[in-house]
């Protein structure tokens, strides 16, 4: 999980750095600097390196077969990201390149693809989130008030939808 972000956060911030610099003469004047981000160059790289950050949380929030699918994407999503990495390392984009932040947007989705694959490998070993975090499907006591009974169960009528100071 945390090769999937680091690598994730690094393709991330790589990609928002200036790959490119562009000078176009305007006669007699000072040439003009235009500046391009990998992700004015590549707009796609960035938004899987979004995905990257967001399945890398959600490898918590899931476990079994489920976990072992998400590390199956990962790894398709770090592969995609190093592919947008390697695609900048060799692409004539003109001017003033920049060949360090391609590089490492390649290297963060390389690192990405290798939490990906570890987690399909070995994820369904792993501890999940506990069962406190589930919704219970008890039914409520209707005795006397959840705030009476204790603060799990009042917390417990409130999840159910319930007014917990009533019977």
């Amino acid at each position: 999980m945390l090769l999937c972000l680091a690598g994730a956060g690094l393709s991330l911030w790589a990609v928002t750095r200036t790959w490119s610099v562009e000078l176009a003469a305007r006669g007699s004047l000072p040439p003009v600097r235009h500046a391009r981000a990998g992700a004015d160059l590549l707009p796609w790289v960035s938004a899987l390196a979004l995905v990257g950050l967001a399945g890398g949380g959600a490898v918590l929030a899931t476990r079994g077969r489920l976990r072992r699918l998400l590390g199956g994407l990962l790894t398709l999503v770090g592969l995609a990201v190093a592919a947008g990495g390697g695609y900048g390392l060799t692409a004539a984009v003109g001017g003033g390149v920049g060949r360090q932040w391609p590089a490492l947007v390649l290297v963060g989705g390389l690192f990405a693809a290798a939490g990906g694959v570890f987690t399909a490998l070995r994820g369904d070993g792993w501890p999940a989130m506990g069962a406190r975090y589930e919704r219970s499907a008890r039914p409520a006591d209707t005795g006397r008030p959840a705030v009476e009974r204790g603060t799990r169960d009042a917390w417990e009528a409130l999840d159910r939808g319930e007014d917990p100071t009533v019977s």
